[in-house]
């Protein structure tokens, strides 16, 4: 079910999700979901058919990961096909602590879909320089499984992760950065209806001497999330 927000609307002081969540319908009792923060009205949904839930990624993941990465929707823009080996070895340190990137698996109704990461830019002193703020937390997302593509669920599922699981872990954060390829058209798509405004297209080496060309995308946490310090549920703890 979904519902609109006209931006006058919005307090002074009050975020846009805040916005949402004090004037969603009073008959439904499942989270407020984005559907498309670009434009005026806000378009907010309750979407009561599904459960939409993060947990960590765990080794036991990696098979589904494997699969997930060698799918042609996500091998495109994914640094083409990885082996098992090379998928443990390139998410293997940040499931061990050795790595301070935290790894997530999304779920619809239990059933793993997709897989995210984020993590401090300050931690990645190149990319942060692409950052108009350097204490930007960034992150990486995908949804893996192709029934679950191009239906709204990697919408939903995003802002869920943000909301729930990235704005609360990182006190005072303002800025979350993303760097999408040009090309993907869905990616950029589904950061615009976020709320994510384009900024900066820059290079980045991609292997086996390829280079791509991505842009940066930002979101402002305080207009769109608000300010840290909700007491919110985290969805998936």
């Amino acid at each position: 079910m979904e519902f609109e927000v006209l931006r006058a609307q919005v307090r002074a002081g009050e975020s846009w999700a805040e916005a949402g969540d004090r004037l969603a319908p009073h008959d439904s009792h499942s989270p407020v979901l984005a559907v498309d923060l670009s434009s005026d009205p806000l378009r907010f949904r309750h979407d009561e058919g599904n459960r939409l839930s993060i947990r960590p990624m765990t080794p036991g993941d990696f098979p589904d990961v494997v699969r997930w990465v060698n799918e042609p929707h996500v091998a495109r823009w994914w640094d083409e096909h990885r082996t098992p080996e090379q998928v443990e070895a390139y998410y293997g340190p940040a499931l061990r602590g050795e790595d301070p990137t935290r790894m997530w698996v999304w779920e619809v109704n239990g059933r793993s879909v997709g897989f995210s990461q984020d993590y401090r830019i300050s931690d990645h002193p190149d990319y942060a320089l692409l950052s108009a703020r350097p204490d930007a937390i960034g992150f990486d997302y995908a949804v893996g499984e192709p029934a679950f593509v191009g239906r709204g669920i990697g919408t939903s599922l995003l802002w869920v992760f943000l909301r729930d699981i990235v704005w609360p872990a990182y006190a005072g954060v303002r800025e979350f950065f993303a760097a999408p390829d040009h090309r993907n058209a869905a990616s950029l798509r589904v950061l615009a209806k976020l709320g994510f405004t384009e900024g900066l297209w820059f290079d980045e080496p991609a292997g086996a001497g390829r280079v791509d060309t991505v842009v940066g995308c930002s979101l402002d946490v305080a207009q769109v999330m608000g300010i840290q310090g909700s007491t919110r549920l985290v969805t998936g703890k």
